[in-house]
């Protein structure tokens, strides 16, 4: 009589599963052995599309480069883990992190000196990837892409300068906020909430969306001075400080905190934009010569021609005319031709 085979316990059905989906893993490409291979390790894995996307335009003869979330059996991950493999870096273990605002603090503390000094370490200049993918000239074009009409409606470039210098004295708090590194001045949530978007009004490129949201900043503004009478003084030195290392009112969203912009201003804006775009696109097939199933099909083509704007979004690669991002560019090249 054959023995009875033991069920397997819950943890070790667990371990054979995962132990059979590696063996099911594909194997590698071999590596062109002419080709010297750089790694690359960033925050998350958010970010391995956008700084592939970098390092796509140096891919040359000599190196090729592959992109990865810190190698940690912990799978821990995030710009205090990227820092904190600084002594490992190398000409062929390269580091990215968002800036945050380490940049525009420059050499006054220990991380901001540890992001703008250390050598195999590169940094967005701009607060995160997602400003970048915020940039202003690239939004008509995420516009077309999600709706399919190429028609100029909204000036992107001139609203967002607008809205840069509406929201620009309270960044300045939420920045001297963070660089007392405590959010107890003024918080993310309070900074989120006093400069996002509720609605956007297209006619007239949102002058009275700009109009309402400055409204809002100045009964933020005047809390704040009352509540710290003796920081705005302090406030005045800290902003000199923000100017030196490039900060311009018009730019102010380039240097915010990347979701709030992402998630609070832009996408909404394109929302409204791309609504627009859309009903306009609608009412021309609706009041074409067709008729009958051949109008249904071509409202069913367009319909499904369609994209969201997010997605759309995280696909934009249309930034690359940024000036933060030709600083970017400029350290890149710098270190390849010292490789």
């Amino acid at each position: 009589m054959s023995k009875r085979r033991q069920p397997y316990t819950r943890s070790e059905g667990f371990t054979r599963f995962r132990e059979a989906q590696r063996e099911r893993l594909p194997e590698r490409l071999p590596r062109d052995p002419s080709k010297k291979l750089v790694e690359v390790y960033v925050e998350g894995y958010e970010d391995v599309a956008f700084w592939r996307g970098i390092f796509d335009h140096y891919e040359c003869g000599k190196y090729t480069f592959e992109i990865n979330v810190p190698p940690r059996e912990d799978l821990a991950k995030g710009k205090k883990v990227i820092l904190g493999m600084v002594g490992e870096s190398s000409p062929y273990k390269l580091l990215c992190v968002d800036s945050d605002f380490d940049h525009l603090l420059g050499n006054s503390n220990e991380q901001s000196h540890l992001v703008n000094n250390t050598q195999y370490l590169f940094h967005t200049y701009a607060y995160a990837t997602e400003n970048f993918l915020c940039y202003a000239p690239s939004l008509h074009n995420v516009c077309v892409k999600a709706t399919k009409n190429d028609a100029r409606i909204f000036d992107f470039v001139k609203f967002m300068e607008e809205y840069s210098r509406t929201v620009y004295p309270l960044f300045l708090w939420y920045a001297y906020s963070a660089f007392l590194k405590t959010e107890n001045v003024f918080t993310l949530l309070e900074f989120k909430n006093a400069v996002k978007l509720n609605y956007l009004e297209v006619s007239d490129n949102g002058r009275d969306t700009i109009a309402w949201l400055g409204r809002q900043v100045s009964k933020w503004t005047h809390i704040l001075e009352e509540r710290y009478e003796s920081l705005p003084e302090k406030l005045d030195l800290f902003e000199k400080l923000l100017v030196e290392r490039g900060l311009k009112k018009e730019d102010t969203y380039m240097y915010m905190q990347g979701h709030t912009l992402m998630d609070n201003v832009v996408i909404p804006m394109l929302n409204a934009v791309c609504d627009k775009l859309k009903l306009m696109n609608v009412i021309r097939i609706d009041t074409s010569t067709k008729t009958g199933v051949a109008l249904k099909n071509e409202m069913s083509n367009y319909n499904n021609s369609l994209r969201p704007v997010r997605e759309v979004m995280l696909d934009n690669d249309a930034y690359k005319g940024s000036p933060l991002y030709k600083e970017l560019k400029r350290d890149i090249e710098k270190y390849l031709e010292e490789l």
